[in-house]
């Protein structure tokens, strides 16, 4: 407050900084931090040197009130633990809108990319099976649709029932899955999904650069050049006995074994990503009895699939995926050694009778890519309502 002159910041959302508004000590008085209200003025250029514009007010009517005493919101720094005591009121905090933002530019990343290179956006069950359960995946529900369609993807929300605490799991959390006709490379899928992702960010940095800013000064002082090395630097590709070789030669003692057959757990993960290959690395060619029955076997060696996990720094796994198998005979037998009805699958099957392609397909943990993206420690923050065991407000 400068003499009978007053100055008040304004936030609608839309951005990081908001409005200064100039009014008057009148005015001033009847505002506390939170009032919802409406000001009409003249937006002229600024003297000051923090801001461009301002809003001179003429005219300003309060909708709400809010009593400064008891508002939780206050001037000052808030833990990301006490705002999500708060979920409704942490959207109205910087990083809770800028989050928001962020959320919605990258969802329209995702669907350009894909729109741009002719992928139909299909919409799949959520309740699937006669038993009504909520869905894990809509993959195979993609299958029959680029049966047809050759390419789709799908974005959705996507279930799990797993008792897990940590910040890297919700039990509902969004999904985004394509699946490819006329695609017998696993390479090939790698470098479409190398591409997908450094696309992604680069499309997010250039459309919330003030928030990606926010996001590395305040939540991630690594965050700049971790981004920029994703977009800049090719991702690593090494096989599964690639990844068991260098975890038993890196000197490191591990909880759970590293020998071939064994899944590359959480620990391996951050060893591989954080330490060996500083960046994201794609592990493929898992040994068949670690991975589900519908991805292909090698020509070579039926033991193993052509399948692919990539791990990114301080994120873990971020996508899954693998060359389908389409040959009848071959998925046949692979649904009766998982122990599966050939018959509860026929119309799976249907698909490699009637017309097969050699095909493929991904899925990318949306939330979790969000929090790579952004430096978010904790994932049930970039949601604005989380829902994980034993969690579930509002």
């Amino acid at each position: 407050m400068q003499k009978k002159i007053c100055f008040a910041n304004i936030a609608d959302g839309s951005n990081l900084k908001g409005l200064q508004a100039v009014l008057s000590e009148h005015h001033a008085k009847k505002l506390t931090t939170g009032t919802s209200v409406q000001f009409r003025g003249k937006l002229v250029e600024s003297k000051g040197t923090e801001q461009t514009k301002e809003l001179q007010v003429e005219d300003m009517k309060i909708y709400g009130q809010c009593d400064a005493a008891t508002y939780p919101l206050q001037k000052k720094h808030h833990t990301p633990e006490f705002l999500r005591e708060i979920s409704h009121f942490r959207s109205r905090g910087n990083t809770g809108s800028a989050l928001l933002r962020t959320r919605n530019a990258t969802v329209m990343a995702f669907h350009n990319f894909f729109q741009e290179r002719d992928f139909l956006n299909v919409q799949t069950p959520i309740i699937t099976t006669s038993d009504f359960y909520l869905t894990v995946s809509s993959q195979l529900h993609l299958e029959i649709l680029s049966s047809s369609a050759s390419k789709v993807y799908t974005f959705g929300p996507t279930f799990r029932a797993e008792r897990s605490q940590t910040s890297r799991h919700l039990a509902e959390f969004w999904m985004l899955e394509a699946e490819m006709a006329f695609i017998d490379s696993l390479d090939e899928m790698l470098t479409f999904v190398e591409n997908l992702l450094q696309s992604i960010i680069n499309r997010v940095i250039e459309t919330c650069p003030a928030e990606i800013h926010h996001f590395a000064k305040y939540l991630n002082p690594t965050l700049t050049s971790r981004l920029s090395m994703t977009v800049n630097s090719p991702f690593v590709r090494m096989t599964y006995k690639d990844a068991l070789d260098a975890l038993n030669s890196s000197g490191q003692t591990f909880t759970f074994p590293t020998k071939w057959g064994s899944a590359i757990q959480s620990e391996h993960e951050k060893y591989l990503a954080n330490v060996y290959c500083r960046r994201p690395v794609f592990i493929t060619d898992y040994p068949r009895h670690l991975k589900p029955f519908y991805m292909r076997a090698r020509d070579d060696d039926d033991s193993i699939v052509s399948c692919v996990d990539l791990i990114v720094p301080h994120g873990g796994e971020l996508i899954g995926g693998s060359l389908r198998e389409e040959r009848y005979e071959v998925l046949e037998k692979q649904i009766k050694e998982a122990g599966l009805s050939a018959e509860e699958y026929s119309w799976y099957l249907d698909l490699r009778k009637y017309g097969t392609v050699p095909h493929c397909g991904f899925g990318v943990g949306f939330d979790r890519f969000l929090q790579y993206l952004t430096g978010v420690e904790n994932i049930r923050d970039v949601t604005a309502f989380p829902r994980a065991y034993g969690y579930c407000k509002y």
